[in-house]
């Protein structure tokens, strides 16, 4: 048998290691080539993005980063060095690479379904077929905005309570449903240590999401009952989800995620219970975006700082975040909704990879209404073909030692830490709901980020971006009414939601949409990319563009206004070296075709003095288009 030498075998021997230097020189060059001069620092800086909570996501990183040299010996970023060997091990504190040593790699996370309605039989009927076809566990909606809890049997009727796990949802009403399932549970004979569920007791989140205040002394009595009899079932939930769904940033869910907890853990304490039976009593609840690393970051810097609180609170082995991770109801559109699949399997593979324990993917037309069953189907689905075709929870933390993740996952966990802080030193989150603070918090981060909506610096595709006028909108039944009074809910498209409306109601009034007329200058080469860019724009509004089959010049520009339709609205597409030599005299020809607003798609100042406004990237496309709306006598 040939024995290979000790360093076995090494393929680029011959090559010399490149360095970060090289890397940036490299980067420089690149720049150059586009105009811009920037060299060292200064050239990889010109390549970072910038995210929420202060964060930045880089061009590259290395060993540098987390203070490591090529041989695994610490630099001179030490900190940064011990903040990486902090993950851990799987299983172990800080848990930041799971809860548990194997993770999901045994039988894969829980898929974890919702079933929203009113109807006992109905709700019923959704999950036999959600649990004959997949489905792991049920999250299922009691009182006021669900079955009432008396129905509470009838829904799980012919479901095993022994091996389906169910998770519930009652707001204010959560220990009458909570008796409901125990009764259920003894009514049929499960043993105490064969059942499995979440009773849903959440009075911060239910005074988050309405206003309402509960008292937390009736939570503690429940969870008090609940570790004495029921070794596997947990009665507190920290839902995170009225925060994200306020506009809340991952650091801020995080830092509102702690500050739930620890308040729980304290009024568990003052209820009779020790710091470990406290802790074996909450399961956590965060929202998974089509943004997987920051997902896979959220989750994994949620378990070390419940760690860390755990340690703080003198049990740090028992400090092993439970995770239920939901795809966020924030990104889901109503426009072109079948975009939504995409979105959540993004979503729902950032969860598996981050760790979660049990993972719900909201169906693609969740928005909409109740969703029907093809979606129900699509929905865990999504996490089968993820587990059994991908084999996604076969490895234990598979984005662990990705420089980029562990890095990303540090730096979230110190931003959310030092908002936990802040929240603590304001009094806790019960006295930061009511006197504001939170609400502040999350309105200033979602009037931030709105823009970068509103610019489009932030895409939504099928409504921001390749829209499409023409599509057949998808009606669902209405669902219940979810709960109001509290923080308020928010979508990523519901500026350009509010512009489709418009155009929608133009629509049914006078048989069609609002029109804007392209006039395309010169050759396709000069004018298809503008051209392209103000269609995909203007339809982002609801505004149908019309071009002229040909390209115009500034004798064909009147009469092809003329025949458009248009509602006085017309934009000169081309390159700027064409509209030097004819946007002057096709600006004159289209007004005196009865054009009252001219628009030109390129840079301010192009053409000055021949056209009104301006559209180009960067440009806010939601005040454009109001505006285009508005001078049509498009009603609002």
């Amino acid at each position: 048998m040939t024995v290979l030498p000790d360093d076995g075998l090494s393929l680029a021997a011959e090559f010399p290691d490149a360095t970060h230097e090289q890397w940036q020189r490299l980067v420089e060059g690149v720049l150059r080539k586009s105009g811009k001069e920037a060299s060292g620092e200064a050239a990889e800086d010109a390549l970072s993005t910038q995210l929420e909570d202060g964060l930045t996501t880089r061009p590259l990183y290395t060993a540098r980063e987390t203070g490591a040299n090529a041989n695994g010996d610490t630099g001179a970023n030490a900190a940064n060095a011990a903040n990486a060997d902090a993950a851990g091990f799987p299983g172990f504190a800080p848990f930041v690479r799971g809860g548990r040593p194997e993770g999901t790699s045994v039988s894969g996370w829980d898929v974890r379904q919702r079933l929203a309605g009113t109807d006992p039989v109905r709700v019923n009927e959704a999950a036999l077929a959600d649990l004959e076809n997949g489905t792991t566990s049920l999250w299922l909606t009691v009182g006021r905005t669900g079955i009432p809890a008396d129905g509470l049997a009838r829904a799980l009727d012919g479901v095993y309570l022994d091996l389906a796990p169910v998770t519930l949802d009652a707001g204010a009403d959560y220990a009458e449903a909570a008796r409901a399932l125990l009764a259920l549970y003894a009514e049929r004979e499960v043993a105490p240590e064969a059942a499995r569920a979440s009773l849903g007791a959440d009075p911060l989140g239910h005074e988050a999401r309405t206003g309402e205040v509960l008292d937390l002394a009736e939570a503690a009595a429940l969870a008090r009952e609940t570790a004495g009899a029921w070794p596997h079932v947990r009665a507190l939930t920290v839902d995170a989800l009225p925060y994200h769904e306020a506009g809340g940033s991952a650091a801020e869910e995080l830092g509102l995620s702690l500050a739930t907890g620890v308040a729980y853990l304290r009024a568990l304490e003052d209820g009779g219970l020790g710091v470990e039976a406290a802790l074996g009593q909450l399961e956590f609840r965060y929202a998974a975006t089509a943004d997987q690393f920051l997902t896979i970051a959220k989750l994994r810097a949620a378990r070390r700082l419940w760690a860390r609180v755990a340690e703080a609170c003198g049990a740090p082995e028992a400090g092993a975040q439970r995770q239920h991770a939901v795809t966020s109801p924030v990104m889901m559109t109503r426009r072109d909704p079948w975009v939504n699949m995409l979105r959540t399997t993004v979503a729902c593979m950032a969860a598996g990879v981050g760790g979660a324990d049990s993972v719900t993917v909201l169906p693609f037309d969740n928005e909409l209404g109740l969703p029907d069953a093809f979606a129900r189907r699509i929905a865990r689905n999504t996490s089968t073909i993820l587990l059994e075709e991908s084999h996604l929870a076969r490895v234990i933390d598979p984005a662990g030692g990705s420089y980029y993740v562990e890095q990303l996952t540090t730096e979230l966990a110190g931003a959310a830490w030092e908002f936990f802080q802040t929240v603590e030193k304001a009094g806790g989150l019960p006295e930061a709901l009511r006197s504001g603070l939170v609400a502040e918090r999350l309105a200033t981060t979602w009037a931030a980020r709105s823009k970068k909506l509103a610019k489009r610096r932030e895409p939504i595709t099928g409504v921001s971006e390749f829209p499409l006028l023409s599509e057949k909108p998808v009606v669902r039944e209405p669902a219940p009414a979810g709960p109001t009074g509290g923080l308020p809910r928010v979508r990523r498209d519901e500026a350009y939601e509010a512009l489709r409306a418009r155009s929608d109601a133009h629509l049914t009034a006078t048989g069609h949409r609002p029109r804007v007329f392209l006039a395309a200058l010169g050759p396709a080469a000069a004018h298809t990319a503008r051209a392209t860019f103000a269609s995909n724009l203007f339809q982002a509004g609801g505004i149908e563009p019309v071009h002229d089959p040909v390209s115009v010049d500034a004798a064909s520009a009147a009469e092809a206004y003329a025949a458009s339709g248009a509602d006085g609205m017309a934009v000169l597409c081309s390159s700027d070296a064409l509209y030097e030599e004819q946007a002057e005299a096709v600006a004159a020809a289209l007004r005196s075709a009865g054009a009252t607003t001219l628009f030109l798609a390129g840079k301010p100042g192009t053409a000055e003095g021949s056209v009104d406004e301006y559209v180009f990237a960067g440009c806010d496309a939601v005040a454009v288009l109001s505006s285009v709306l508005d001078r049509m006598g498009v009603a609002s």
